[in-house]
Parts: C-alpha cells; structure tokens; sequence
C-alpha cells in the first residue's frame, strides 16, 4: 500500500471514529450534573449482590466478560514476551556474580519482603470489600518478591522464585477465570454470571463468584508479572552474547 493510500485510510477511519466519538460524548450527563445514570446502577448492582466495592463488582460482576479479555491481555503479552526473550542460539547462560550489599539494605530487605507479600495477599483478599483487589494485589506481589534481589541479589531472588511453578500457575489461573464463567451456564444463566451463594454483606466470604475470580486474577497478576520481569533479568544478569555474534550483529 502507498503512503497516499495509507493517509487516506487514516483519514477516512478518524473521520468516522470523530463522528462516532462525538456522538456518544453527547449522550453522557452534562458535567457536575446529579444525575449518573451508570454510577447508580452499578451501586445498586453491588448491593444487590452485597459487594462492598462496586469498582470489583463492575470488574468480575457487571463486566466480568470484558475483564476476561484484559487478562487474557496480560496473559499474552507475557507469553509474548518471554518466547522474544528466550536465550538464542548464539548466547549462554553464566552464573551470576555475588553482590555485597550494605547490611541495613539487607535487614530493610529481609523485614519488607514478607510484609510485602502479605499486604498483597491482604489486597487480593480483601478486594470485594475495600479499594484493592487482584490486579493491585497481584503486583503487590510480585514487587514484593523482588526485594529479594534489591536487598540480597540475583542469586537470592532465584532461590525464593520459583519460576516453573509460577509459569504454570500462571496459565492455570487465566485458564480459571476462563473456566469460572461455566458456572453460570450450568446454572441454566449466563456466562460468568454470579450465580454462587452470596454470603453476608461486607464479610470476607461475600460477593458471591467475586471474590473466586479476583484471586484468580491476583494469582495470575503475580505470576504472570514475575515471570516477565524474569526474562528481562536473565537477559541483564545471566545471558552473555560471545563477541563473534556480537561482531557479527555490528556488522
């Protein structure tokens, strides 16, 4: 395709999405009015369903199906990612060099991290109730497991990551919330409808399938997010190019 017809394409699509856009901007409320048509139907959605936190029940409630598909998102550009970053033929893996870290980072490091990895528990847990929930909480995480690496080093951080298992918890976990949207049809309702007993309001236990599907996505969050950074971190720390291929690459 030429440039001119490339421009014109873009033209021709802006054009269309202008009028579109422009269209729907007119339909919403007028700025600082007391009517919000979406907002109060979503509040009354999440009562209904005693969800405390109407942003997760607009999330794995109300737009469950949309939210599928940002994880599913997430999902694959990190497979995307790693498969990019995977040693090549003309690299090797070398083990990494031990660092001397000053002892207060250490006993900063060593105190953070596990309180850390509990405030991100605390978060996807507790996301059908308060602020939170399992994309915060799933990065949370996996931040918190990396103090491993900042307050020791890398050979710190590969000892409490297991990456084969968080690979496959990864995709286990996308596949659940997946799965998790068979109970409504089961339940002769639709898919992903919240259709599990729906506890008692503002309790740990409520929300129904909520809460079910929000520790799916933290655990997928999380892994999925550890599982990237290593890529990257291999490529920094272990993975060494022989000067032949990097010759070769300048040339």
């Amino acid at each position: 395709m030429s440039r001119t017809a490339r421009v014109g394409l873009f033209l021709a699509a802006a054009a269309v999405f202008a009028v579109v856009f422009t269209l729907a901007c007119t339909g919403l409320p007028h700025f600082g009015a007391a009517s919000h048509p979406y907002g109060t139907r979503a509040v009354a959605a999440a009562l209904r369903h005693r969800t405390a936190n109407v942003i997760s029940s607009v999330n794995f409630d109300q737009r469950a199906f949309d939210t599928l598909g940002e994880e599913s998102i997430l999902f694959a550009s990190v497979l995307g990612a790693v498969a990019l970053l995977r040693p090549a033929r003309d690299e090797r893996e070398s083990s990494p060099l031990p660092l001397r870290v000053p002892p207060s980072t250490r006993l900063i490091g060593a105190i953070l991290l596990p309180l850390t990895l509990l405030t991100g528990v605390y978060i996807v847990a507790h996301g059908q109730l308060s602020p939170g929930g399992g994309f915060q909480g799933g990065v949370v995480l996996a931040t918190g497991l990396h103090l491993a690496y900042v307050a020791a080093d890398y050979r710190a951080l590969r000892r409490v990551r297991p990456l084969v298992v968080l690979e496959v918890a990864d995709a286990v976990a996308a596949g659940a919330f997946a799965l998790l949207g068979l109970a409504g049809l089961i339940a002769g309702s639709g898919y992903l409808r919240n259709v599990l007993p729906l506890g008692t309001f503002n309790q740990l236990s409520s929300g129904g399938l909520v809460p079910v599907i929000n520790a799916a996505v933290g655990l997928e969050v999380g892994s999925g997010l550890v599982v990237l950074l290593a890529g990257f971190l291999d490529q920094a720390v272990e993975i060494d190019t022989p000067p032949a291929a990097q010759d070769g690459d300048r040339a």
